[in-house]
């Protein structure tokens, strides 16, 4: 067995949800009214609009070797893309990567093909049909977006905010 470095290092990220990309994008192409713009660019975006919006990441694995100039797919914030390359098919990352997870419980196995979701039950991990997922992200992008917790939260207030509210409460020490 050959050591996948690349494999090791994605598997401890946090990727709750693995979507097989061809085939939610022929689940939507067969849903929606076909266009031109039902393209695996289009469904990113699509796809990490709504990863956004539940504040979760994600990761859309493709068969094959993708454009050449991947670029397009380089905005993607909470999205890993993968393209499965000439030597692999994007079932077996998948299964890897199912395999490979620390927390299977956790992850959202997204593809209507039986080999999968069998993979997926086996580690324990919810698997959900493609069509089935397209309907959530409809409706996720139906939703008004949850308001975003403000830094301070987080980072907690400056130096001078602090001083400003130990004056406003007769706390400063001058």
């Amino acid at each position: 067995m050959i050591f996948d470095f690349q494999l090791l290092v994605s598997s401890l990220l946090t990727m709750p949800i693995i979507i097989d990309g061809y085939n939610l994008l022929h689940a939507v192409q067969k849903t929606e009214s076909f266009s031109p713009d039902l393209t695996d660019v289009w469904l990113c975006r699509m796809i990490t609009a709504y990863l956004r919006q539940i504040d979760e990441t994600g990761c859309v694995v493709f068969d094959g070797i993708g454009p050449p100039d991947k670029e397009i797919f380089e905005d993607m914030g909470n999205l890993e893309i993968i393209f499965s390359g000439r030597s692999k098919d994007a079932d077996r990352i998948i299964e890897d990567k199912i395999t490979a997870n620390t927390a299977p419980r956790r992850l959202l196995v997204v593809s209507s093909d039986r080999r999968l979701r069998a993979a997926a039950r086996k580690r324990k991990a919810t698997s959900i049909k493609a069509e089935e997922f397209w309907e959530k992200v409809l409706k996720e992008a139906d939703r008004k977006p949850r308001p975003r917790e403000p830094k301070e939260k987080r980072e907690g207030i400056t130096e001078g905010e602090t001083e400003q509210w130990l004056k406003s409460f007769g706390l400063d020490e001058d």
